[in-house]
């Protein structure tokens, strides 16, 4: 599933290309993404204009603005296959679309998504996905201090609470596993046996990976995550421990292991990360 990264490239690409425009027609091949009332989302979304997009955890937001009652937001969550393109509406439509939405200057925003697990959500003021997520990794409000006291609440193995949107939103399996070896934390670790130099480190790790996958475009694991331009992100070769199991750590040499952690498939250095017992 695209992460973090992956979700703020699309958002990125795509806002100026849709910022500004009308939407004046929708089309639907697949009612579950918008779920099931085509008519309606149509009803809600057209004649719309596009004012701004933004990023929310795994959430791409586009913000409207168009006649009273409408909605005032547009959410469009990936899942596994999903992707935005930005086409001239005089070329027939890509393969694998299931929401086409036909701007006032001669482009259609397109959704595609193979395996059809994608959602794009019309909302009002209001959007109640967002009421249960946590903080943003790469925002102020995240940092050691904070994910310190945070971990010290919760008493769990680190990579499910990671994985957590509730704790910490947009963070996925790739991210966590190659934040956890930077630090030398294994995924099991209780989080209230990590210390405050740990905590410090990580929340620092973690905006470092992320800020650098966002800057290569984000990993393109599978043949499905491409940007809005049809390019892969190139942040795999900087993988640590992520889809390397069996090959040799780059850091020491030990030969990396996948474990099952949350019924997650996890990435972990037995030497770098070892599962330690007692508090730091």
């Amino acid at each position: 599933m695209p992460e973090l990264p992956e979700v703020e490239t699309t958002m990125r690409l795509v806002r100026p290309l849709v910022v500004g425009r009308t939407i004046q027609r929708v089309e639907c091949t697949w009612p579950r993404t918008v779920e099931g009332d085509v008519k309606a989302f149509a009803r809600a979304v057209q004649g719309q204009r596009i004012t701004q997009a933004w990023r929310r955890a795994k959430w791409i937001v586009l913000d409207l603005e168009g006649p009273a009652r409408a909605a005032r937001h547009m959410l469009v969550h990936l899942r596994m296959t999903g992707r935005l393109v930005v086409e001239p509406t005089r070329q027939a439509a890509p393969a694998w679309w299931k929401v086409g939405l036909h701007l006032d200057d001669g482009h259609t925003l397109w959704f595609l998504d193979v395996r059809k697990f994608g959602r794009v959500l019309a909302r009002s003021a209001s959007i109640p996905e967002f009421a249960d997520l946590g903080p943003e990794p790469l925002s102020s409000t995240f940092d050691g201090a904070w994910l310190h006291t945070s971990l010290q609440a919760r008493r769990r193995a680190m990579k499910p609470l990671l994985l957590d949107q509730t704790f910490l939103a947009g963070l996925g399996n790739i991210y966590v596993d190659e934040s956890l070896h930077a630090v030398g934390l294994h995924p099991l670790t209780n989080s209230a046996r990590v210390s405050l130099q740990q905590a410090q480190e990580l929340a620092l790790v973690i905006k470092r990976v992320l800020a650098e996958a966002i800057e290569r475009e984000g990993s393109s694991f599978d043949s499905f995550y491409r940007t809005p331009e049809g390019n892969p992100g190139s942040y795999q070769a900087q993988f640590q421990v992520y889809g390397r199991d069996g090959q040799a750590c780059r850091r020491c040499g030990t030969t990396i292991k996948k474990l099952v952690v949350g019924q997650r498939g996890t990435h972990v250095c037995p030497r770098c990360q070892p599962l330690r017992q007692k508090r730091n």
